[in-house]
């Protein structure tokens, strides 16, 4: 039979026949898996749209919770020995619907309060309040989790958030199912951005826009500079590290004497868009 052919007899292959064929070889690592999906986009076996989609889906994979928490200085936490009255205000205003319930700092989390918890004792003649008996247990995740595996281990225990800490233990931030489910879309979102404008977009003689997600190898090899890659992958987990919190529009920092950054673009979990001046020496 001809390899066009279908076994049904039908003269050419599916796409399942197709894709089964291309897949057909041991897949050897990441790359690649990521040279076997270009190969086919470029055979017309699927779509640039569906590459992107995959292409961002695998970019998830590697995404660790450090990239999406909130990070400890914007939580917004209830202290343990607080009365209802007391914190009440704080919690409507934020608009969230969990909070750390903490000890005598941030490092000290003895459970989560869950907003709906507390209906049975806002009532009239509600039932006498106690924090310590109101909480729920927290669960603590290393920021080096992958989000993939967070998301499937939030699935399966219906906790929707968790207590994030650093290598010595210490507190670093929180992260939420609703965190890691605008991470993965914004991912598979920033793939298409990526097909229309490029990482690194020079916009003046020594000027560049530069989005957050470019790779630093990619950036040194560019500017032939050695910024460090050890710790975070991106431009944008650099910058978080040094400014040592979720930068604002218009927030500056420099890195070595070579780099000067500014922010342009960001929410309240991430930085997205950069203007970078290539310092004279």
């Amino acid at each position: 039979m001809n390899e066009d052919q279908s076994s049904s007899g039908s003269g050419k292959k599916t796409w399942v026949e197709k894709i089964g064929a291309a897949f057909s070889n041991q897949i050897r690592d990441r790359q690649h898996l990521l040279e076997i999906l270009n190969e086919a986009c470029e055979q017309g076996l699927v779509d640039a749209d569906a590459l992107a989609m995959m292409e961002g889906a695998l970019e998830v994979s590697e995404t660790q919770v450090r990239d999406a928490m909130i990070p400890r200085s914007q939580m917004v936490v209830v202290n343990v020995d607080s009365e209802l009255e007391a914190f009440l205000p704080q919690l409507l205003e934020s608009g969230h619907s969990r909070f750390p319930v903490i000890g005598e700092d941030k490092d000290e989390v003895v459970g989560i309060l869950i907003a709906k918890d507390l209906l049975p004792h806002l009532a009239s003649g509600g039932e006498e309040f106690d924090l310590s008996a109101t909480i729920r247990p927290a669960v603590v995740i290393p920021e080096s989790k992958r989000l993939n595996v967070l998301l499937r281990d939030f699935r399966v225990s219906r906790n929707h958030m968790a207590i994030v800490v650093d290598e010595y233990g210490g507190v670093s931030g929180l992260i939420t199912i609703e965190d890691v489910l605008e991470e993965i879309v914004g991912e598979i979102d920033d793939e298409y951005d990526e097909e229309e404008e490029s990482l690194i977009l020079r916009i003046g003689e020594n000027s560049y826009q530069v989005q957050a997600l470019t790779p630093i190898d990619e950036l040194n090899e560019r500017f032939e500079s050695n910024l460090s890659d050890n710790d975070y992958g991106t431009v944008g987990g650099l910058l978080l590290a040094e400014f040592g919190r979720v930068p604002e529009y218009d927030d500056i920092v420099t890195l070595g004497d070579r780099f000067e950054f500014r922010v342009i673009k960001a929410d309240s979990r991430r930085i997205i868009t950069l203007e970078m001046n290539v310092l004279t020496r």
